[in-house]
């Protein structure tokens, strides 16, 4: 299954060189993982999002989101972001941001 590229790379440039930063290839696309801890990444056209699992309902109040269910069974502390809310690297920022803290403050695997 194909993922957007593009967007891929946008994710890199609002990443920059983190220490820890590494890509792994899952469900179906890119993650982008810090420490060993899932962060961000791209499912088809759309940035999946890794949060705090008590920001869920907060993050899915914000446009163009929806609960990231591949399996039937959503899982708190994960959203995809639809293209539409991406548009600007601002708007990206603001999400990759959201997730690399998060990611960040969990223990390294």
């Amino acid at each position: 299954m194909a993922f957007d590229e593009r967007l891929a790379t946008r994710i890199r440039g609002s990443l920059g060189r983190r220490k820890g930063l590494a890509e792994k290839k899952m469900f179906g696309g890119i993650a982008f993982l810090l420490n060993g801890n899932m962060c961000v990444g791209v499912h088809k056209a759309e940035l999946i999002v890794r949060l705090a699992p008590e920001e869920t309902d907060a993050a899915l109040a914000q446009p163009h989101t929806r609960r990231f269910d591949l399996t039937g069974r959503p899982m708190k502390g994960w959203i995809l972001v639809a293209q539409a809310g991406l548009k600007t690297d601002a708007k990206l920022g603001k999400w990759v941001q959201v997730a690399a803290k998060y990611a960040g403050s969990l223990p390294a695997k």
